[in-house]
C-alpha cells in the first residue's frame, strides 16, 4: 500500500515538472478540445478508449487536470474544462454509470458488426478471407482507425437517443405527479391517468432508469 502511494506521488511530481514546461498554447488547445467533446460520453472528455480501466481513468484525469488547472491555464474557460474532467472521472468511477455507458458501447458495436456482416455477404473476397482467418480479419478491422471512428459516432447516436428517451420519461413522470395533485376526471367521474409508455418498442437498448426524487 505504501509503495503504491509512493509511486503515485512520484508520478504526480513528474507530471507537474513536465507540465511546468508546457506552453500556454498547448493548454488552451486542450481546453478547447475538452469543451468541444460530446457531453454524454465521459470517455471523450478524458480522451480514453472504451476499454480503459478505472486505474487508467485516474491516471488520465491527473494528467489532464494539471494541464488545464485554472491556476496554471490562463484560458477564460479553463475552470469549466477542469470541472468537465472532474465530472467525467466521477462518472467513470461509479460502477452504475460506467456500466450504463459501456452497455450503449456494446449496443453500438453490435450494430456495426451486423452492418459489416451484410457488407461481407456482398464482398466474396472479404468473406473468404474472414473465414480463413477464423475471426482474425474481423478483430483487425475492429482495431482499425476506421472502425473506432465509426464506433465513436454510433455511440454518440445511441447515447443521444437514450438521453432523449430519459428526458421524455421524466416529463411524463412529472406530468403524472401534476395530474395526481389536480386529479382530472373523465366523463363518468373516473380519474384517467395520462398514458405512460415505459418500454422501448424496438427493445434494442437498455433504458436508463429515471431518478425519482
Amino acid at each position: 500500500m505504501g509503495e503504491a502511494s509512493s509511486t503515485t506521488a512520484y508520478d504526480d511530481m513528474l507530471l507537474k515538472s513536465f507540465f511546468a514546461e508546457v506552453s500556454e498554447v498547448e493548454r488552451d488547445n486542450e481546453v478547447t478540445r475538452i469543451l468541444s467533446c460530446f457531453k454524454l460520453n465521459p470517455f471523450e472528455y478524458l480522451n480514453l478508449p472504451f476499454e480503459a480501466s478505472p486505474e487508467d481513468v485516474k491516471k488520465q484525469y491527473r494528467k489532464l487536470s494539471l494541464l488545464v488547472h485554472p491556476d496554471k491555464c490562463k484560458h477564460p474557460q479553463a475552470k469549466e474544462a477542469f470541472g468537465a474532467l472532474a465530472k467525467a472521472q466521477q462518472l467513470l468511477l461509479e460502477e452504475q454509470e460506467r456500466d450504463y455507458v459501456l452497455t450503449q458501447v456494446n449496443a453500438a458495436k453490435e450494430e456495426l458488426r451486423a452492418k459489416r456482416k451484410k457488407q461481407l455477404k456482398k464482398d466474396t473476397a472479404s468473406k473468404i478471407k474472414s473465414l480463413v482467418d477464423e475471426g482474425k480479419y474481423d478483430q483487425q478491422y475492429e482495431q482499425s482507425e476506421e472502425f473506432q471512428q465509426e464506433l465513436k459516432l454510433k455511440v454518440r447516436e445511441i447515447l443521444t437517443d437514450q438521453e432523449w428517451r430519459r428526458r421524455k420519461m421524466q416529463m411524463r413522470v412529472s406530468s403524472w405527479r401534476d395530474f395526481m395533485k389536480t386529479g382530472k376526471k373523465g366523463k363518468k367521474g373516473e380519474i384517467r391517468p395520462p398514458k405512460l409508455k415505459t418500454e422501448d418498442p424496438n427493445k434494442s437498448y437498455v433504458q436508463r432508469p429515471v431518478k425519482r426524487g
